[in-house]
């Protein structure tokens, strides 16, 4: 089915009745999934709303579609950035909060930063900095442990240790042994076909639809031919008056 043309698509979303994926989505995001959904052989389209877009997809595609996104990772996960993060609005935080906070934001960036990585799907980073206690000479080392989950067959030996030097380099006082970087590989892309159930609605739908042109085609043919008949008539009889 995903060699059909989008307006029969279309067609067959409509016969079998649609259902809403996800909302709320920008563009980039429909897009990113609709594409996946239909290169797995699921039917999809995106719709504009108010408050974004709508990725929608029909009743009997529905949990397939879910498994889709899931084992692509999408819809991407939203981070915050160190903007949103210290946004001014106007009160006053302790120094406790605002260390809090960037260590959020510094969380946030850098699985935002990994998530870019051709073939990474999600990725997570939690730091620990201990605080420096002001009557102790003893220092604390900085910690992270990094959780990846990527497209199966990427060559994750070679990407672990870009991920742990990036990571070194983003964060003060970090030594490059207390980073731990764990990978998991994504589960197949399912590309099972439909339900069997499905099937006879699609292809009869798509009959009735096909019918009803070639019934309409038939009958606008069978007029042209009466009236070209019937103009050939006229024409012969008044030359043979």
């Amino acid at each position: 089915m995903k060699h059909l043309p989008s307006l029969l698509l279309l067609a067959l979303l409509a016969a079998c009745g649609e259902q809403t994926l996800y909302a709320k989505l920008d563009e980039r995001q429909a897009n990113d999934m609709v594409s996946a959904l239909r290169l797995a052989g699921v039917p999809a389209q995106k719709a504009a709303k108010e408050d974004g877009f709508e990725v929608r997809t029909a009743e009997s595609d529905f949990a397939r579609a879910v498994q889709i996104l899931k084992a692509q990772g999408l819809p991407r996960e939203d981070y915050d950035s160190l903007g949103k993060v210290f946004k001014r609005e106007g009160f006053v935080s302790t120094p406790v909060e605002e260390r809090a906070r960037l260590m959020h934001a510094l969380s946030q960036e850098l699985s935002h930063t990994l998530t870019s990585i051709d073939g990474v799907l999600q990725a997570r980073v939690t730091l620990v900095v201990p605080e420096r206690h002001p009557l102790s000479d003893k220092v604390q080392p900085s910690s992270a442990s990094v959780m990846i989950k990527h497209r199966a067959g990427l060559d994750v030996e070679s990407l672990l240790p870009k991920v742990r030097a990036l990571v070194v380099n983003s964060v003060e006082g970090l030594p490059y042994e207390s980073v731990s970087v764990v990978a998991f590989a994504a589960e197949p892309t399912p590309v099972a076909p439909p339900p069997a159930d499905a099937q006879p609605q699609a292809v009869l739908a798509l009959a009735v639809t096909l019918g009803t042109a070639s019934l309409g085609t038939a009958g606008w043919l069978a007029w042209r031919r009466r009236r070209a008949s019937s103009t050939q008539l006229a024409l012969k009889g008044a030359a043979h008056d």
